[in-house]
């Protein structure tokens, strides 16, 4: 495969929904792609008035009681149903949720703990629950074709006993394969309620879990479909990092607004259950113009004058941020990165610019002593603009004590795979292309297709897989955790440390990760996780046997 600058301008033309690009620009593709956008996508604008930052108190999501706790086991039930919830001031917002809430509640479980979570779909549509960054079994990990159906969706039983009713509608409109590949002959379709098993045997870290219907995960995500869970453990306990109230979960998303308070989506069926795909602006991904973490619109939240822990997820659809942490008087403060996607880094890393990418997330701490009692420290997206700009703010509220530290040595459990290692090299192209009949992404320059094999790889190769992209992809590997080796062909940005499950590719850029493919044998995936883009097509199936 030739690297991006080597491509054909027929071919650049051909990824012109992707870059905003017409034969009538004249620009080819390098071109397009050196100016390296910030963002890929189409900003949808709210149609109600907003209100102004750091009014609104961060809410911090509640967690969730075990049902049961017996034989060394903790049994959850989560309920996915409408909800309506206030996230502008004084405006109604329709959600579909986890338990009524969005976010859904937080699971916070034992490493090495398992535990079941009963999922019940009261949903309207068929729904799918995946663990992302779990080490999951098969079964249980949420496989797009693998649909919990809602009470009365009786009527689409016969075709679900071989697949997704949705997906071949969407076949039919996007001619996504043929005839033989519309079926998922390995589907396994429940109704009403799945019990999802997680054994949990992973390092301590941040996951989270969402929505992962075939061709309906961007739009059921950002109805509210996502949640937190964090897995522990006594070493990381033991190491004396921020806790208690200065632990913070932070879930940035974003949204808009429809003038009757509803989420805009540009959604060819706004009822998610026939056409998927969405309107032909937004084909690279949709952003909003307002900034929600933990569910509230640019929020605020006093802390004491020590140091606080903020776990960072971004669950954008698509949109990138460049994160940096300002005092009212300009000064940047340190953002020290203690974790990845996978859990504690071997030592801290010191940024002053945070990048994330949607489905990554960062392990920071950030200390608050040197900032004034009363003063503001702004978190602000580097990549937005306008309303974009501001993320949420700190108030430094009050002076107190503090024993926490960041010890110089974090973990000694990373994996140490060294490229001689690997047993192959393979390389992955994420583009976009056509699908027949209209506008897709493609990894290999095929769209996603259930019923195909595209990788085989026996349970405890190590691998070398090589990444090339057109726009920025944030791609997520299900199961198995790697490390960066490269960004075409120099080291890795100090921001790749640790252990990660899903990686920033940015615009004509190749990276190369390596990683182990061990715990469970089965039917995997990787994609791209702009959930347009993995709608679209851009997911490969991943066999460990």
């Amino acid at each position: 495969m030739r690297d991006s600058r080597g491509m054909t301008r027929r071919r650049a033309l051909g990824i012109g929904g992707a870059l905003g690009l017409t034969a009538a620009t004249g620009l080819s593709a390098s071109a397009a792609l050196a100016r390296r956008p910030p963002t890929t996508g189409a900003e949808l604008r709210s149609a109600v008035p907003l209100p102004p930052p750091f009014q609104v108190p961060l809410p911090i999501p509640a967690v969730l009681k075990p049902v049961g706790t017996a034989g060394g086991a903790d049994r959850y039930e989560i309920t996915q149903r409408e909800a309506s919830a206030e996230i502008l001031p004084g405006v109604k917002t329709p959600l579909w949720t986890y338990e009524g809430t969005f976010p859904g509640p937080t699971i916070e479980s034992r490493r090495g703990r398992p535990i079941t979570v009963t999922h019940r779909n009261e949903l309207p549509v068929p729904t799918v629950v995946h663990l992302h960054g779990g080490r999951t079994p098969a079964a249980s990990d949420g496989y797009p074709t693998d649909l919990v159906l809602p009470e009365g969706r009786h009527d689409a039983a016969t075709h679900m006993e071989h697949g997704s009713e949705q997906h071949m509608q969407h076949m039919q409109h996007m001619q996504h394969g043929s005839e033989h590949g519309m079926r998922d002959p390995r589907a396994v379709v429940t109704r009403l309620t799945r019990d999802y098993t997680f054994p949990l045997d992973q390092r301590p870290t941040l996951l989270w879990y969402h929505d992962h219907r075939m061709d309906f995960t961007a739009p059921a995500i950002w109805r509210g479909l996502a949640g937190l869970h964090l897995v522990r453990d006594d070493a990381e306990e033991a190491l004396g990092l921020p806790a208690g109230p200065r632990e913070l979960p932070l879930m940035i998303a974003d949204r808009a607004f429809a003038a009757d308070g509803r989420l805009a989506y540009p959604a060819l069926d706004p009822t998610l259950r026939g056409r998927p795909g969405v309107r032909e602006p937004y084909l690279a991904g949709v952003l909003g113009d307002v900034i929600l973490v933990n569910g509230a619109p640019w929020p605020v939240h006093e802390v004491d004058a020590a140091r606080h822990r903020l776990r960072i997820l971004n669950a954008s659809n698509a949109r990138h941020y460049e994160l940096e942490a300002v005092t009212e008087d300009g000064r940047r403060l340190d953002l020290v990165q203690i974790g990845a996607d996978q859990g504690l880094l071997a030592a801290p890393v010191t940024h002053r610019l945070l990048p994330i990418a949607p489905a990554e997330r960062y392990d920071v701490v950030v200390d608050f002593s040197g900032v004034p009692i009363g003063g503001l420290v702004r978190v602000v997206n580097r990549l937005g603009s306008g309303r974009t700009r501001d993320v949420m703010a700190f108030r430094v509220a009050r002076a107190a004590a503090d024993d926490s530290r960041i010890p110089r040595t974090l973990s000694t459990d990373l994996p140490a795979w060294r490229r001689s290692d690997a047993v192959r090299v393979r390389e992955f192209s994420f583009r976009a292309g056509r699908m027949n009949a209209g506008h897709g992404w493609l990894i290999g320059g095929l769209p996603f297709d259930p019923a195909r094999t595209d990788v085989t790889t026996r349970l405890g190769d190590v691998e070398v897989w090589r990444l090339v992209a057109d726009v920025h992809h944030p791609v997520h590997l299900h199961l198995v955790g790697f490390r960066v080796l490269s960004r075409s062909g120099r080291p890795p940005l100090p921001h790749d440390a640790g252990l990660k499950d899903t990686v920033s590719l940015r615009p004509g850029e190749a990276v190369e990760i390596i990683t182990r493919f061990d715990g469970y044998r089965g039917r995997y995936l990787f994609h791209c996780h702009n959930a347009e883009h993995e709608d679209m097509g851009m997911m490969a199936n991943l066999e460990i046997v």
